[in-house]
């Protein structure tokens, strides 16, 4: 039964929200921050220890479990000197461990999972009065994530969830087992949503789903997404919209001619591959093979030349052979992909492939993941030399460059996504500002410009960043990500068609 009550805390006690994973659970852990937030909580000051610390975890991360218990002794000496601090964990780990989580880690207050996010105020308010912990897994969706508080980490980006769950049966990943079927937001409630995103300064969005095009059909609409898309192009002052990320098997045309014709989506599709050999492809329950994939490519450039196309692969599934593999070197070779994120396949429990026959060895899927690399850096390196010489407008990013600081650069994306160190110029752009700068030199993973900025264009977006600066300052961050920023070439604690990049 769910409990519907308000929780408020009566002193300012702080939080912090640990969030390991894909972008759902960054999304996931924005709401969290909202709802703590909204009970009355505070951010933690920087390098202080949280009184409430929340765990949103990942289940298919490899050794998921070691760093969470890992992480979890790390703060117990912190619980027992202040036995008023709680400890609560949450997400696709939390779901599949339920109870295990406390039977190892007794210290822990509140275990809750995938679907009862919104209960966690509750649930560490009734550890708190009942001095005992408290396990709540819910086996369905209580409350669709959007419709819960949020604290948004960016004043100038968003992600927008269309849908949660999945209906896939990938044979490597576990995460539909734990987020459940498909469940779409209607239409309507995803574009009121990103209109109130762009009154308070948003001007890029991303739709964020498990499978987005499979998005309507669930209420019978199988042309949804495409429809979502063009709508999103009706929205004064919304200027860049990405999704991620699509499955190949429903990828259909209205959704190109949508990306084709509708000037603020952006020319940049993340689109898994997972394999280039349609005998794994099979072993993998992957429905579609590797002609069609190809063919969804041609398509999207025929109609976006300038498409910048990016993917995920698994090297090493069991029973992949040398000619398995070859098979997927041709195809990335055929794709020209702008980056990939590349994962050697490790056993994931609950999985089938983890019982499957022909486990590749170690030693076999390091040298040929170490290959896949090296022909996508070549291919990444080659594709990034053709933007030398070219103009791009770069939306200013906070926190993109690990070097700026260094270097003396700002950073930020391209309208495909790819990553622009610059030099600011006599005028300094905000976060959120968009710049026109000309590419002097091209690396694998990113782009440089050192001339001076050719065009400033400030905007709503950089205003809202400033106007959080001049708030009274937030005690800390809040949320801290233990995940790779968007669109940089790192790889990711998933690999799936559900994987969404980050």
């Amino acid at each position: 039964m769910s409990v519907e009550m308000t929780v408020t805390v009566e002193s300012a006690r702080t939080y912090e929200v640990r969030t390991y994973g894909c972008q759902m659970n960054v999304h996931d852990s924005e709401r969290l921050s909202g709802l703590l937030e909204d009970a009355g909580y505070v951010p933690a000051p920087e390098g202080e220890t949280a009184d409430v610390v929340v765990f949103n975890t990942c289940a298919v991360r490899e050794n998921a479990d070691n760093k969470l218990y890992g992480n979890l002794g790390h703060l117990r000496p912190s619980k027992v000197g202040n036995p008023g601090m709680q400890i609560a964990v949450g997400g696709c780990l939390a779901q599949k461990d339920q109870g295990e989580i406390v039977r190892r880690a007794p210290w822990v207050d509140v275990v809750f999972g995938t679907h009862n996010i919104g209960s966690l105020p509750v649930l560490l308010e009734r550890a708190r009065v009942q001095q005992e912990a408290q396990v709540e897994i819910k086996e369905s969706l209580e409350t669709f994530p959007s419709t819960l508080p949020t604290k948004r980490e960016s004043a100038y980006a968003a992600w927008v969830s269309v849908s949660v769950g999945c209906n896939n049966t990938c044979t490597f990943c576990i995460v539909p087992a734990l987020r459940g079927k498909e469940k779409d937001r209607r239409p309507g409630d995803i574009l009121n949503e990103v209109r109130t995103l762009v009154d308070q300064g948003v001007l890029e969005i991303t739709l964020l789903g498990q499978n987005v095009n499979t998005y309507g059909v669930e209420f019978g609409d199988r042309l949804a997404f495409g429809k979502l898309l063009r709508a999103c192009g009706d929205i004064d002052g919304l200027e860049r919209v990405r999704f991620t990320s699509p499955h190949p098997a429903a990828f259909t045309d209205d959704v190109i001619a949508a990306m084709a014709e509708t000037p603020n989506v952006m020319h940049q599709l993340h689109m898994p591959l997972q394999s280039g050999s349609d005998r794994i492809l099979k072993a993998m329950r992957r429905s579609y093979r590797a002609e069609r994939y190809l063919g969804i490519i041609e398509r999207v450039r025929a109609a976006m030349p300038d498409a910048a196309i990016s993917t995920d692969i698994i090297v090493g599934f069991p029973g992949e052979t040398e000619e398995d593999f070859q098979g997927t070197l041709d195809v990335v070779r055929e794709s020209r992909f702008a980056n990939a994120f590349t994962f050697q396949y490790s056993i994931r429990p609950g999985t089938p492939a983890a019982t499957m026959d022909d486990q590749i060895p170690k030693e076999v899927v390091q040298e040929r993941y170490e290959r896949l690399v090296a022909l996508q850096t070549e291919i990444s390196w080659a594709e990034n030399k053709r933007q030398v010489g070219r103009t791009l407008e770069v939306l200013v990013a906070e926190g993109e460059g690990r070097k700026d600081e260094a270097t003396r650069r700002l950073s930020g994306r391209a309208a495909d996504n790819r990553l622009v160190h610059f030099a600011p110029g006599e005028e300094t752009p905000r976060p959120g500002d968009l710049v026109a700068v000309e590419v002097t030199y091209a690396a694998p993973h990113h782009l440089v410009a050192d001339g001076p900025a050719l065009k400033l264009r400030r905007t709503r977006a950089g205003d809202a960043w400033q106007a959080r600066q001049a708030a009274p300052p937030a005690a800390g961050p809040g949320v801290m990500l233990g995940m790779p920023s968007i669109g940089r070439p790192a790889p990711l604690p998933e690999a799936s068609g559900c994987s969404v990049p980050s």
